[in-house]
């Protein structure tokens, strides 16, 4: 009898966590972090626990193949205040409220505040170059790329993730038509109308003209901004981060690496964190491939004209067609960098506290 009952009891057990978890099919062209943020779980945590439980089903490159049914990772909070909904009989997330910021397109726009870890910490986003200037510019067959586009698109995933840790967070560089986007290739006004004014300076039109003089004068604008808004903050945390893909050889591949400003302990600090919270995020991701990113200290306008610590990072070589093309094409790994960079400055501002 008592044999009979365990065998019931592990039968039950069995059915009620085979009903409780949670599955879902992906959609035509969605990549992870698509499709989890699609089932509420766009929060970083949620993409290595997906990567457990479903690393069988994965095609080439960790993509998703429609018609297969993946299991979603649990939802959970970062301070794990669960509960259950009575109506539905699924668990639902507890979170610290809510905000909205148009910026991130229709989509996107609003977000849930998942914790306060970065509660107190205010930071300056800034997505390299704009307005006149595209920064690097690629093609692939007809279609030609710019750097900005895919900076802005990097920027605003990080921000959103910021605000969802509880952070203050000042766009610097904006756009109002465009918003984080799932997009391989990311359109452009400058093809069409090289006096691209739809981004700005947090409303300001962005510095025009080619020259140097002209170059100097955009990144002043940033940089004046940025001073501006540090001098009535508060927060005893503040960080600037500039975001930019590197221009180089085709044939040269280029791991993420990280820019300071020299003979600034506390920039070093900075850098020397993102670098280290990537590379741990590579092992994990990608075992069997080495990271080779680099903490340096060139002599970069921005970082030496801005009151904040700050960092200006090379996320790859936009030229190149491996690796690096790979990485800014694909939504999920443009997320995945987001999130990683996020990790990294929630360990740096703990550091600071």
């Amino acid at each position: 009898m008592k044999k009979v009952f365990t065998l019931l009891l592990f039968t039950t057990l069995s059915i009620f966590f085979a009903f409780s978890q949670d599955f879902a099919e992906p959609i035509q062209g969605e990549g992870i972090h698509a499709f989890l943020r699609r089932n509420n779980r766009s929060e970083s945590g949620y993409y290595q626990k997906f990567l457990e439980l479903n690393r069988d089903k994965l095609g080439e490159d960790q993509s998703l193949k429609l018609g297969i049914s993946y299991q979603l990772p649990p939802l959970v909070k970062v301070d794990s205040i669960v509960k259950p909904d009575s109506k539905t009989n699924t668990t639902q997330q507890t979170t610290l409220g809510t905000g909205t910021e148009p910026l991130f397109g229709e989509k996107s726009a609003k977000y849930e505040i998942m914790s306060d870890r970065l509660k107190g910490a205010c930071f300056f986003l800034v997505s390299g170059h704009g307005g006149p200037d595209p920064g690097a510019i690629t093609k692939i067959g007809n279609i030609e790329l710019h750097e900005d586009e895919y900076n802005y698109d990097v920027m605003l995933r990080l921000a959103r993730n910021l605000l969802q840790e509880g952070a203050t967070v000042h766009i610097i560089i904006q756009d109002s038509k465009d918003g984080i986007r799932d997009d391989k290739y990311l359109s452009n006004n400058k093809t069409t109308d090289p006096k691209d004014n739809q981004e700005t300076c947090m409303g300001e039109k962005i510095h025009q003209g080619y020259d140097k003089k002209d170059v100097i004068k955009r990144l002043n604008q940033q940089c004046n901004k940025i001073n501006a808004l540090s001098k009535k903050s508060n927060a005893k945390y503040q960080r600037a981060v500039f975001i930019h893909w590197d221009s180089r050889p085709k044939s040269q591949s280029v791991d993420i690496f990280f820019n300071y400003s020299e003979n600034n302990a506390k920039g070093k600090q900075l850098a020397n964190t993102l670098e280290k919270t990537v590379r741990e995020h590579y092992k994990k991701s990608q075992p069997n491939r080495p990271y080779k990113g680099l903490v340096v200290h060139p002599n970069y306008h921005v970082l030496r004209n801005t009151t904040p610590i700050s960092v200006l990072i090379e996320l790859g070589n936009m030229q190149h067609e491996g690796k690096d093309r790979q990485r800014y094409l694909d939504s999920d790994n443009r997320q995945a960098i987001a999130n990683w960079l996020c990790n990294g400055l929630i360990k740096d501002y703990n550091d600071n506290k």
